[in-house]
């Protein structure tokens, strides 16, 4: 009996011994950064701009600044219906904006809208299919306050008012520049209007918010220096059309 209890003990101790010897350490899971969003405007190295992401700075607000942050509508002074619509913070307080869904957003169905007395901009054209597209699409995206640094090279050579101004002011100005009414008597989309206030000598003063001109876009910031450069060199070589 006593051999037997000794054997017993001997054969647990042994199992002891033998689950110990083989207990592996279970190694720590990798910790690995969180990828970093090529479109947040907050990483240094990552700042160009993608195709297919929708800025809001660069696309989305020069849009609502032209056409709906004008006096007597969306400005900071006006707040129509208490919506402003000058910069981001603005629209995401007040113009009703869901990110992710477009369809139950008032900033997208307002600039959709059926009925004309209705639809914003309101008193002017609608929107054009491209710029309701941008707005949609940055809806879609997350409604997000990214902007980009464009790497490429300025080119302010052969610069002309068809090529290159006019594109420049259909994005920026000419939702207050355009039409039987334009602000200032100035429409930005007929090639002598847009000469005539550049060899003035006001349109440089006003896109680089020079002290004495009524600074343009307004309402919002300068336009991007690039395209600044380019309206001096185009003044610069005499505003031609072609």
């Amino acid at each position: 009996m006593r051999i037997r209890l000794l054997s017993i003990m001997l054969l647990s101790l042994l199992l002891t011994i033998s689950i110990v010897s083989c207990k592996h350490d279970v190694p720590e899971p990798l910790v690995t950064e969180e990828p970093t969003d090529p479109t947040d405007p907050t990483d240094p190295v990552t700042n160009n701009c993608d195709p297919n992401v929708v800025y809001f700075q660069r696309d989305v607000l020069p849009i609502l600044v032209s056409n709906c942050a004008i006096s007597g509508c969306h400005d900071a002074a006006t707040r129509r219906e208490g919506v402003q619509l000058t910069d981001y913070t603005s629209v995401m307080q007040t113009a009703e904006v869901r990110p992710g869904d477009p369809g139950n957003s008032e900033l997208y169905e307002m600039i959709t809208e059926d009925d004309p007395e209705e639809r914003m901009p309101l008193g002017r054209a609608p929107l054009s299919s491209e710029q309701i597209a941008l707005i949609r699409k940055w809806i879609t995206q997350g409604a997000k306050d990214l902007t980009c640094t464009d790497n490429t090279t300025c080119t302010t050579t052969n610069v002309t008012f068809a090529g290159t101004i006019k594109p420049i002011f259909s994005k920026y100005c000419t939702g207050c520049h355009s039409g039987t009414a334009p602000s200032g008597g100035i429409n930005l989309t007929v090639y002598n209007d847009a000469a005539g206030v550049a060899k003035s000598g006001r349109l440089v003063g006003a896109v680089t918010h020079a002290a004495g001109f009524k600074p343009m876009p307004q309402g919002g910031s300068k336009l991007p220096q690039c395209d600044i450069d380019k309206i001096k060199a185009w003044v610069t070589a005499g505003a031609p059309n072609n």
